[in-house]
């Protein structure tokens, strides 16, 4: 059985839901379905691994469910706490995963794009392009792939903050969204989708049954500098993007967050400061602040930790509710799409104005 999607990819492991897996198993026992189904999302088990069905027929899911993802590289830093892969996909697209470990938690953060075409300069990943969306199991997969190797440390939390932009993919990431919720049991509450501010995917969002997180990347809070870092916002400006989160509070309860990488000399600046508390404030909204992972061929560094720590307090003392984001796996390329630009040589140039995609697919 060699099924395939509509744009012709072929249909791996986890893009199947639970009637098409009956499609799969049509003549076995009904009860067979409910042990594939424990088998792959309960027990994370690969189907040669689910000794609860005959060999034969383990033998033959073996080819029927492939997984959809191959480990290219893997790099583990912060002694151990921060995990994080390069996967080939079945088409040899490269996307990557990340693992990190807390005290408290541990954190899946996902790709839902190969590439992305939003162009914000300061990111790796923006200056590769696009190259495709991610369907909904190969999503999926990259939270059992990252539970399979957290073990007993349960990942709780998945944050849709890899490479892409979820919103530009949006029903294949709210189907993981879902089959992450309801089949492998995280809790809504435990589920951030971030986005650049694509606002027709925020208000999609909150009309969503599930009443997930949503983390905005800002990076400015005035329009002139935004178009430069996030050429996004010359489609949907501040003013809409801010109506659009406060949307999404009403609808869902939720707090907003931003998400500020704090570059030296360009957005770190007291006024800038100002300007963001100005905008946040309103809205309630939670503010983390990131030091710039450094990328190779950006000529910008991030922010000292003297001025981050400076920034952060010029918020606060404008009533803004703010977090300073820990820096993990600097030395393992862990900035998102830096271990994929390293395996396929591609330059990072410095930023200009590129103009963003901002077709939303179904």
């Amino acid at each position: 059985m060699n099924s395939r999607t509509p744009s012709g990819l072929p249909v791996t492991r986890y893009d199947h839901d639970r009637t098409a897996l009956g499609s799969l198993l049509e003549g076995e026992p009904d009860y067979r379905i409910d042990q594939l189904w424990q088998g792959l999302y309960q027990d994370l088990a690969d189907p040669e691994e689910i000794t609860t069905l005959p060999s034969a027929l383990r033998d033959r899911l073996v080819h029927d469910l492939p997984p959809g993802l191959t480990e290219e590289a893997r790099s583990v830093g912060d002694e151990g706490e921060t995990v994080k892969w390069l996967w080939r996909l079945t088409d040899g697209a490269l996307v990557e995963t990340v693992l990190m470990h807390y005290a408290e938690r541990s954190t899946v953060c996902v790709s839902t794009q190969s590439g992305c075409a939003m162009g914000c300069g300061f990111c790796a990943t923006g200056q590769m392009g696009f190259d495709r969306h991610l369907t909904t199991g190969e999503i999926v997969e990259q939270v059992v792939r990252a539970q399979r190797e957290a073990g007993e440390r349960r990942v709780s939390n998945v944050v849709f903050m890899g490479m892409g932009e979820p919103l530009a993919n949006y029903d294949r990431t709210w189907g993981a969204v879902e089959r992450i919720h309801g089949d492998l049991g995280l809790s809504a509450r435990h589920l951030t989708i971030s986005t650049v501010g694509l606002v027709p995917g925020i208000r999609r969002m909150a009309d969503e049954q599930l009443p997930v997180n949503l983390a905005v990347s800002l990076h400015a809070a005035d329009d002139e500098l935004r178009d430069e870092l996030v050429p996004i916002n010359r489609r949907w400006p501040l003013s809409e993007l801010a109506e659009a989160c406060s949307h999404h509070i009403r609808s869902t309860g939720r707090r907003l967050s931003f998400e500020w990488a704090l570059i030296h000399d360009t957005n770190d600046r007291p006024e800038d400061a100002r300007r963001f508390a100005d905008y946040a404030r309103p809205l309630g909204a939670h503010i983390n602040l990131i030091p710039l992972n450094p990328t190779p061929g950006w000529p910008t560094r991030g922010s000292s930790q003297q001025r981050v720590a400076a920034f952060a307090d010029e918020l606060r003392s404008h009533g803004a509710n703010v977090t300073v984001r820990r820096t993990r796996g600097t030395e393992i390329d862990a900035a998102c799409g830096q271990l994929r630009a390293d395996r396929m040589d591609v330059p990072v140039e410095a930023p200009g104005r590129r103009q963003a995609t901002t077709t939303l697919t179904d």
